[in-house]
């Protein structure tokens, strides 16, 4: 059976970015308790789209993707593989009572859409074969574990925007539950949410009478006057493509047949070498036609479901609600179509704004934009600070930290990192660690009170933990005075990178401390600075 020992690493120096390091908690919160295994779960891009209708055309099919690792929790945790542990997935109700069980009757895409992509399938069932739980929500079986990446992968869940009431939820819940080999007992069961947004707008420029469906546009086109708007839009897409590329399209269209899309290709063999990429034509012939203010986010909205008055908001992740937009990390859309750019591959990096610590950066702790220069010519900010940094050559959604874990697993997924807007983003780290927020309490996978270290997570020190505090920093800020710099600040005054995520009670030598959530903990909270 494979066990992979999460043995410490060389001892690091710098403090975790965005967990609130204080290393002064007494215990966990009430609402953690004892498992001896720990379920990580989360959705590959923090949002997955389909189309609203079928009919005319096709970009995307209802295709959802999860992940999770299973961690046995101790002084010495491992990862867990399918040889000591199968998973399995339901639906979940979140608090509101919204569940989403089944998307029969919710999309058009069994009706016209399958064949495009595959043969007929049955209702529910997606393009590999995985489905929805269906009637009576049993448990289906999770998908097969990864031994390169050390997951479990569920992959073309075909889920809707639409819960069992038929009311919008982009953000449905599933339980992702760990079942023991041997006993077949329940292990750890935990919420996770799986997001789908049908909000493709074409309607609003291509619907008839639209700035890209008039006369002006085309005195000779004759656009369609259907009733169903979102059809009357596609149809009016069509009729343009066909006129200013003389080709000769008819419903029904599949665009990923002419136009390469990595996103729909499910053998990961498609051609990419004879085909231009659906996104290169996308972005790039509506690049000078769009001109919204993009700080907006109207403009990636008008396709992107990241309207801030739509039912989605898919941006909604910490840097989502710190105020970064679409252009801050991805550049505008001159940049999304040059055809130098390969999609889905040329991406933003996380040292690129997360440049360092406190005392080690590129001129700020967190930067606001991922690039120098402009939007549409973005150059990449590279850290020489690797503390933040993904993996060489690999994107965060892919990258692996702490000896294993995969960094969606303490962080969240793209763009529904933790602490997220939504409610059913943050139930995951609720229950995993007792608050929202990246998973920072040790005490989640190990347990017992740690040694004292610097070798967890970005150089993270012991948290949760009474030992702590009581003694064990005492000795490692005499000798690691530069490491505690890193994170508290030059004086010990505190920084961003010391912030407690909730509330906190100290017992210390020096007296009882109360600390508000969101306080830098600083070296003077409880006694003299010695830095």
């Amino acid at each position: 059976m494979l066990m992979r020992t999460l043995h410490w690493k060389t001892v690091c120096k710098l403090l975790m970015v965005f967990v609130g390091v204080s290393g002064y908690q007494l215990s966990l919160p009430a609402a953690v308790t004892a498992a001896p295994v720990r379920v990580f779960a989360f959705n590959d891009l923090g949002m997955h789209c389909y189309d609203p209708d079928y009919f005319v055309l096709s970009i995307l099919p209802p295709f959802n993707n999860l992940h999770a690792q299973v961690i046995s929790t101790g002084p010495s945790p491992s990862i867990l593989d399918s040889t000591a542990v199968r998973l399995v997935y339901k639906a979940q109700a979140d608090a509101t009572g919204s569940i989403n069980t089944t998307s029969a009757g919710k999309t058009n895409f069994w009706r016209f859409g399958t064949g495009w992509f595959t043969g007929t399938l049955p209702v529910n069932v997606g393009l590999t074969g995985t489905r929805m739980p269906g009637a009576g929500n049993p448990n289906r079986p999770f998908g097969p574990f990864d031994p390169a990446k050390e997951w479990f992968s569920l992959e073309g869940v075909p889920i809707t925007v639409f819960d069992d009431a038929r009311q919008i939820n982009p953000f449905s819940l599933f339980a992702i539950s760990a079942i023991d080999r041997t006993t077949n007992q329940l292990l750890y069961s935990l919420p996770t949410v799986v997001p789908a947004s049908n909000e493709v707008n074409c309607g609003v420029c291509h619907k008839t009478g639209g700035v890209a469906a008039n006369p002006s546009v085309d005195p000779t086109i004759k656009w369609s006057t259907v009733a169903n708007l979102e059809r009357q839009a596609r149809f009016n897409i069509l009729l343009l493509h066909n006129k200013r590329n003389s080709t000769s399209l008819v419903n029904p269209v599949r665009c990923s047949s002419c136009h390469y899309d990595p996103a729909v290709d499910l053998t990961g063999q498609g051609p990419q070498n004879s085909l231009p990429f659906f996104s290169h034509a996308m972005h790039g012939f509506h690049a000078p036609r769009i001109t919204q203010d993009p700080t907006s986010l109207l403009t990636c909205a008008n396709c992107h479901p990241a309207n801030p008055a739509g039912a989605t908001r898919c941006l909604r992740g910490a840097m989502g609600v710190a105020g970064i937009v679409c252009i801050s990390c991805h550049g505008n859309m001159f940049n999304i179509g040059k055809v130098t750019r390969q999609p889905w591959v040329d991406e933003p990096r996380c040292e690129s704004c997360h440049t360092g610590d406190a005392v080690n950066n590129l001129g700020a702790i967190r930067f606001r934009k991922a690039y120098f220069g402009t939007p549409r010519n973005p150059i990449p900010r590279i850290a020489t600070n690797k503390r933040f940094a993904e993996n060489a050559g690999t994107l965060f959604r892919n990258s692996v930290g702490h000896n294993g874990v995969v960094c969606e697993s303490c962080h969240g997924s793209p763009h529904a990192e933790w602490p997220s807007r939504e409610a059913n983003d943050n139930a995951a780290a609720i229950k995993l660690q007792g608050h929202k927020g990246p998973i920072i309490e040790c005490k989640v996978c190990h347990g017992a009170t740690l040694q004292p270290t610097l070798a967890g997570p970005h150089g993270m020190h012991p948290v949760n933990d009474a030992a702590w505090f009581d003694g064990q920093h005492d000795n490692l800020a005499e000798s690691a005075t530069e490491e505690c710099r890193a994170c508290h600040g030059n004086a010990g005054q505190g920084t961003v990178l010391s912030k407690s995520p909730v509330a906190r009670t100290f017992v210390t030598e020096e007296g009882t401390f109360a600390v508000a959530a969101g306080t830098p903990i600083s070296c003077s909270l409880c006694h003299e600075s010695p830095l």
